[in-house]
């Protein structure tokens, strides 16, 4: 009788646990970064020529950050702070050329990827994820090409200096190669592979585009895209540097690279570049959608994309990154989280790089690691309009930060002096407000957000 009691009250609970929902599934993460793109993409309407239809696809299918800034502007310090958590004037990585893992608060950091391993994740990754020179491989437990390697080599067109401008990298010119022998077709390549590969276990799959970094050597047809006749170069101002204090012209170094190459006259030849390179990197990253819908991983994945910083085309009389103005720290950001996000969702408020390590330990209902300096942004994933008192701080050396709220930009040098730009008035940051005495409580009110440590540099490599 017992028994038969036994097995009948088994029978039940087999049933019933039949007809319950299984658990779900831990999603896996598609990790997208770009190198060294700005706002020049269609959905964001950086430049009117841009021709990005796939990154204004992926904005699309998700949330768009439109006011998203990065940690550092330039590659190393951003992507360190990024993948760890920790910020700049935290660990004292500053510079391109610091090993990031030797900074005493980075040395044992428990990197996202890391993080994500240790709750049941294989994380992959394949491009640039961390700067070239210091790529971590204890983050990962399979790279492409390797994990001491993290890119594959471009081919070079012919000769050094195509330009003729005889500046290092600061060189663009139209490739005769197949799109193949891209480096960033190999990576994709490589990613789409995994994406296709059966596993027993959830995947960090990460893939990291070089374009449109420099040197800006992409296959003809990208040039083609943007006829130089008709290029429109970015709006300046001949004294926009007139009000700025001498850090910040220091920094700017109008008579560098910008008198260069308007001196040459290829001003339009570098933004035609510059635009043939996003083509190219967008065209990639079609290749990977196109992938991604017919994989797997469509059925249950967290897709961001990142670019690390801005880039100045001129504007302020300054290119490359290396500021702490707009075109410099603004960045691309977007997230598509099934169930969360909702389809071609726009989000106005300010955020920052730092915040995609805990949104993601978020979104996948990892938890959460209070040591972040982040924050999750699925209160505004949910919902793009909800209420956010963050502005988002950048750093670029040791003691010089901007405050990047929605509507004000302030910055503080290591000298004490100041810049303060009125967003709604001013977007292309031409008139320094920071002596104007009506505005000390704005500045009073940005400055509570300056970092409270700033920690010495760590040393250079040798």
């Amino acid at each position: 009788m017992q028994r038969r009691a036994f097995l009948a009250s088994l029978g039940a609970a087999l049933g019933a646990s039949a007809l319950a929902p299984a658990a779900p599934a831990k999603p896996n993460v598609l990790f997208i970064a770009v190198d060294d793109l700005n706002d020049w993409i269609g959905c964001l309407g950086g430049h009117p020529q841009a021709k990005t239809p796939n990154f204004d696809r992926l904005a699309a299918m998700g949330t768009l950050f439109t006011n998203a800034h990065c940690a550092a502007p330039l590659c190393n310090p951003s992507r360190a702070a990024l993948m760890t958590g920790v910020r700049p004037s935290t660990s004292g990585v500053y510079d391109n050329n610091q090993p990031w893992r030797n900074s005493p608060a980075l040395a044992k950091a428990v990197t996202l990827p890391q993080y994500f391993t240790a709750h049941g994740y294989r994380a992959v990754g394949s491009g640039k994820i961390y700067h070239d020179s210091f790529p971590d491989a204890a983050s990962w437990a399979d790279y492409y090409p390797s994990k001491a390697k993290q890119k594959p080599v471009d081919p070079l067109p012919p000769r050094e200096s195509m330009n003729g401008l005889n500046a290092a990298n600061l060189d663009w010119a139209p490739l005769t190669v197949r799109e193949e022998a891209m480096g960033d077709f190999q990576v994709v390549d490589w990613v789409v592979q995994q994406m296709n590969t059966p596993r027993d276990q959830p995947l960090f799959l990460a893939c990291g585009l070089y374009k449109p970094h420099l040197p800006w050597y992409v296959p003809q047809k990208y040039f083609d895209l943007f006829p130089l006749d008709s290029i429109v170069l970015p709006k300046i101002n001949g004294d926009d540097l007139d009000d700025v204090p001498p850090i910040g012209r220091k920094y700017a170094k109008p008579d560098g690279d910008h008198k260069l190459i308007t001196g040459a006259g290829q001003w339009k030849q570098a933004v035609q570049a510059y635009l043939a390179c996003i083509a190219f990197a967008d065209a990639q990253l079609g290749r990977l959608l196109d992938a991604y819908e017919k994989s797997p991983f469509r059925q249950n994945s967290v897709i961001v994309l990142w670019s690390d910083h801005g880039w100045h085309l001129g504007e302020k009389l300054h290119w490359r990154k290396f500021s702490l103005w707009e075109e410099a720290t603004h960045n691309v950001l977007m997230v598509v989280a099934p169930g969360v996000t909702k389809p071609g969702s726009r989000c106005d408020r300010t955020v920052s790089l730092m915040d995609v390590y805990p949104t993601l330990v978020d979104l996948c209902g990892l938890p959460a690691r209070q040591e972040l300096e982040g924050v999750s942004l699925r209160p505004l994933l949910a919902d793009p309009k909800a209420k956010w008192e963050r502005p988002a701080v950048t750093t670029y050396f040791r003691n010089n930060h901007s405050v990047r709220s929605e509507e004000w930009r302030y910055i503080r040098y290591e000298d004490g002096k100041e810049e303060l730009y009125d967003h709604k008035q001013d977007p292309l940051e031409w008139k320094n407000l920071a002596a104007d005495p009506k505005l000390s409580a704005v500045k009073e009110k940005l400055a509570r957000w300056l970092p409270a440590t700033n920690a010495e540099a760590i040393a250079k490599a040798r």
